[in-house]
């Protein structure tokens, strides 16, 4: 076997092009979901025949179609290339954007997002990244995709209410269908084009594992989590830029509020994440920033008529969230087998989206019948459930996913070099498939000797 020594510590200059231009890619198509978030509330009451439950329906409806296509659209992929259904999703998408731009009722605004939800590329664009790295790069990269999401949607907070003061929301709508098409061109003359793609089962859904994915007790639990958190969030945006109105503040002053919330939110969860990950104290800091969210909802609830308090327990709410949003895809790494790894984040990131939806549906039948104080008491039982479902959770192993390239081996080969692998000081387990070319092995990075494990590396 040859080494693997040369793969270096860093991305090499296709990685790194592939890596910042999917980011790109992922932005802009976030961004055009979440500019309307902090803003659409107010702009629908205008709208004839509107009823919070459909305000809360046209917020959500996108969560419920991505869930739905997500996973189809990168199976399609690996038949037909991947450039070719990003494009299409973002063509998808940018009609969806044109549709919710031009009507002028919100059941045409509710046909137009489910359009956008079904430009389903999340998948596509993971199963690109994975084609475009070197195994032992790959969760660089995928964290520099992830790192740019959490950009964006802070972004799109903070720049909703000012584009809403310039443009209006129709004007928003517009201006994401341009994003999408801006994401085509992206495609095609900025993203590497790689050599070939073929199936990775540590970022794709293997249709065969679903119900051992399904069945796992611990990746249920997180999955409820996502679900919970981004329940959350939809429901806090049909309610919260209403009660800003109500205590007077005009619509295009709430980013006044978003900015300065947003920005202490995020510089304040960061060492909570070094404690969670260097510290191991992954279990207490979770737990603390589910009863945080519980905490901020109910003061949300309680005091609405106080700007200070709505602010500050926005604070605390948005610290929480960016903490468990950083901590949660961690957990799932950690608690899913590594070749189970892919299926394990398809449903992951399928519970997210579909808690968006019910976030909207039921945060706006919530709405409709206690008002707005009632939302804001709906995300606090939600996530009071979560805690108490939470809290039987195990301490987490700390072992990190670490895929070996090995080469195609016959199934007599495959033992032999297994059981080499786990006498490694710090690798806990070594599944390796053949037709894959590749090992999935769980290590402790803190001690496991990388150069040891290089050795028994084959360059693609």
């Amino acid at each position: 076997m040859s080494s693997g020594r040369d793969n270096g510590a860093g991305l090499n200059a296709l990685e790194r092009r592939a890596a910042y231009s999917l980011s790109g890619l992922f932005s802009l198509r976030m961004l055009g979901l979440f500019l309307i978030l902090p803003v659409f509330a107010l702009y629908a009451e205008e709208l004839p025949e509107v009823t919070p439950l459909l305000v809360g329906i046209a917020i959500g409806i996108y969560g419920l179609t991505q869930a739905l296509l997500q996973i189809p659209f990168g199976m399609l992929s690996d038949r037909i290339g991947r450039k070719p259904v990003l494009i299409g999703g973002l063509l998808i998408f940018a009609l969806g954007s044109v549709v919710a731009a031009s009507s002028e009722t919100i059941h045409g605004i509710i046909l137009g997002r489910a359009l956008q939800g079904s430009g389903a590329i999340a998948a596509v664009i993971m199963a690109l990244a994975a084609d475009l790295s070197r195994e032992q790069r790959r969760l660089r990269m995928m964290a520099i995709i992830g790192i740019s999401i959490g950009v964006a949607f802070a972004i799109s907070l903070i720049m909703g209410p000012i584009l809403n003061t310039w443009i209006g929301v129709p004007g928003i709508f517009w201006l994401t269908a341009v994003l999408a098409l801006a994401g085509v061109a992206i495609v095609i003359f900025v993203v590497p084009t790689p050599r070939e793609s073929h199936f990775h089962r540590d970022a794709e859904a293997v249709p065969g594992q679903f119900g051992q994915v399904l069945t796992d007790p611990e990746l249920l639990r997180l999955d409820f989590g996502i679900l919970t958190l981004h329940m959350c969030l939809t429901a806090m945006f049909l309610a919260y830029p209403l009660a800003l109105r109500d205590l007077g503040m005009a619509s295009d002053s709430h980013w006044l509020v978003y900015l300065p919330v947003m920005l202490a939110s995020m510089l304040t969860m960061i060492p909570f994440v070094i404690i969670a990950e260097s510290r191991r104290r992954m279990r207490p800091v979770f737990l603390t920033a589910i009863a945080s969210l519980a905490v901020a909802s109910t003061l949300l609830y309680g005091f609405s008529q106080s700007l200070a308090f709505m602010v500050l327990s926005l604070f605390v709410f948005f610290t929480a969230f960016n903490l468990l949003e950083a901590t949660l895809p961690s957990l799932i790494a950690k608690a899913a087998p590594g070749e189970r790894k892919g299926t394990a984040m398809g449903v992951y990131s399928s519970s997210q989206f579909i808690g968006a939806f019910l976030g909207g549906a039921l945060g706006g039948w919530i709405h409709t019948r206690y008002g707005i104080e009632g939302t804001f008491l709906l995300c606090g039982a939600m996530a009071l459930v979560w805690l108490l479902l939470a809290w039987g959770m195990p301490d987490p192993s700390y072992l990190s996913n670490y895929l070996l390239p090995v080469g195609r081996l016959d199934e007599g080969e495959v033992r032999p070099l297994a059981e080499k692998l786990m006498a490694i000081e710090g690798v806990d387990d070594a599944v390796i498939i053949a037709e894959d070319g590749v090992a999935y092995l769980k290590v402790d990075l803190g001690i496991v000797d990388r150069d040891r494990l290089e050795e028994y590396a084959v360059q693609g």
